[in-house]
């Protein structure tokens, strides 16, 4: 297991019980930082994985809207991260607390909020991976 990784889940599985034993609202948590995205970074993926295996894996935390595995460009092989969407900001909470740390085929994935900018050739990819739009440009 990578330290770092381990590292930072204990660091974030300590804030989260500091702010349950305070009693800290929604409103006042780390997590609300990014209450105005819906978007995950997922890390260390395995490399075998596709767009199909990471939505399974996450959407027992919600209903996920997008998705952007990186790939190299000439080979198409994933480099092991992507951009996740869920429908529900509050989606980004459950798989950050819980998929952080969490090993897949052997590898510590790492999960953590994020902002997300399309690209432009982005574009088409979005309208192909969201499933609560209709797939004609808007």
């Amino acid at each position: 297991m990578n330290r770092g990784s381990y590292t930072t889940k204990r660091r974030i599985a300590k804030l989260n019980d500091q702010e349950l034993e305070a009693g800290v609202s929604d409103k006042g948590s780390w997590h609300n930082d990014y209450s105005d995205t819906a978007f995950i970074f997922i890390g260390s993926l395995p490399y075998n994985l596709t767009e199909g295996d990471i939505l399974t894996i996450f959407s027992q935390y919600g209903n996920p809207v997008f998705i952007k595995l990186a790939r190299d460009k000439d080979t198409g092989k994933s480099k092991g991260f992507a951009f996740l969407k869920y429908e529900d900001q509050r989606s980004t909470i459950l798989a950050v607390d819980n998929l952080d740390g969490a090993a897949v085929l052997g590898r510590t994935l790492r999960v953590d909020h994020t902002y997300y900018k399309n690209r432009d050739d982005d574009e088409e990819l979005d309208l192909a991976m969201s499933f609560d739009k209709p797939k004609e440009k808007r």
